[in-house]
């Protein structure tokens, strides 16, 4: 009976892995996040496993799985694989059904995805070349500073300015944090400062257009960046639901679409 189906998607990202389970109506039953760490695929092994707990499924009712992100190839117990392109698309347009822009920002990566109103990708860039105004550059900054992470968002929101921080390198920006650590500037301050030079990135890396919505696990904690990039742009940027997991529910999504037709989905929707 199609109540009882389910559904799997798994992201296997650098740094963290997400695991998707939901229904035939789309509804997510379950999700999980974990570390990456070096064995990818235990990774993703660990993450389906913690998801099926949490939607009380049992495999036998799982009909597909999809994997996606840098690991992918690393799902062993996957039917078939999308990229992250495609599910993070995919998935933001299932809860934003018009034209959109998605903004990805990941642990080792940024991408701007455009989607028309039919969910087709028309535009994507991404950036590769520095882990800047990614996951790894603020936790690296954070570690530099001996802050928590967790702790950055609430720290960023007290602030009364924005630091001037002017380097998109992190190897230089730890060097202008510590310049204006001495230079006698408020830690709350400087905090803000990171994150206004991850939005400047964002905003330099392509023109925001339509809705926009912002995805990944940096916006998952640190909502902070979106509101600095709705500053920039002009406009709400919204945050999506379960940013972190969405490119595991977009492969789920597909896992879905693939095991209702009965063969691979399409691929023109998302630029799979």
């Amino acid at each position: 009976m199609a109540e009882n189906r389910a559904f799997a998607g798994i992201d296997v990202g650098t740094t963290t892995t997400k695991a998707v389970i939901i229904d035939a109506n789309r509804r997510v039953l379950g999700r999980f996040v974990r570390r990456s760490g070096t064995d990818l695929a235990s990774a993703a092994t660990a993450a389906f496993e913690e998801a099926k707990v949490q939607a009380q499924v049992a495999e036998e009712t799982i009909q597909a799985i999809i994997a996606t992100g840098y690991g992918r190839r690393n799902v062993r117990f996957a039917h078939d694989t999308r990229t992250e392109i495609a599910c993070h698309g995919w998935g933001c347009y299932h809860y934003f059904p018009q034209a959109i822009t998605v903004v990805d920002i990941g642990g080792q990566d940024c991408k701007i995805i455009k989607l028309d109103a039919q969910g087709r990708r028309v535009g994507f860039k991404i950036n590769r070349k520095c882990a800047a105004g990614t996951g790894a550059f603020l936790e690296e900054i954070a570690h530099k500073l001996d802050i928590p992470i967790g702790d950055l968002n609430g720290l960023a929101q007290a602030a009364s300015k924005t630091a001037q921080i002017g380097s998109y390198c992190t190897v230089f920006t730890a060097t202008q944090v510590l310049d204006r650590i001495r230079a006698g500037e408020r830690t709350d301050d400087i905090v803000r400062g990171l994150f206004d030079s991850v939005a400047k990135r964002i905003v330099e890396m392509d023109i925001l257009t339509g809705r926009v919505v912002a995805t990944g696990g940096v916006v998952a904690f640190n909502e902070i960046v979106a509101e600095l990039l709705s500053a920039k742009v002009g406009a709400e940027v919204e945050i999506a639901p379960h940013p972190q997991a969405m490119g595991a529910f977009g492969a789920a999504l597909f896992a879905l679409e693939s095991a209702t037709v009965g063969q691979n989905a399409p691929r023109v929707k998302s630029g799979g």
